[in-house]
């Protein structure tokens, strides 16, 4: 399974971008899907997630300004990101949640490579 982030560049501060996020490979079921950032010097974080029938859920730095969406027939989601802050500067990273085959009973958490995000002020 490969998870493949895109999306990411530079942009200033109140400005917009988005992320998307394709998995390929052996896959039988995606659950949960989400986006990660790590800035400089910082642990990474959970931005927001979805399930798999479309129910988000937010950090609150983000809550209001940002939106994840899924296609569940493309396996993908988006993270649309609005009124962009310096402190959105991070790598961004999807991971999800896939059961690759039918006979495999439990998921296995996939992670993208990260795509970069800097706002400058």
């Amino acid at each position: 399974v490969q998870l493949q982030a895109s999306g990411g560049g530079l942009v200033q501060a109140g400005e917009s971008l988005r992320l998307s996020c394709a998995a390929s490979g052996t896959i039988f079921s995606i659950y949960a899907m989400r986006w990660y950032r790590q800035a400089p010097g910082k642990q990474r974080e959970l931005v927001a997630g979805i399930t798999s029938g479309g129910i988000p859920n937010y950090a609150d730095s983000v809550k209001g300004r940002f939106t994840i969406s899924r296609d569940n027939a493309k396996r993908t989601i988006d993270l649309q990101m609005n009124r962009l802050k310096p402190e959105d500067t991070a790598v961004y990273y999807c991971n999800a949640d896939v059961q690759p085959t039918a006979t495999v009973f439990g998921t296995f958490k996939y992670w993208g490579q990260g795509t970069k995000v800097t706002v400058s002020s």
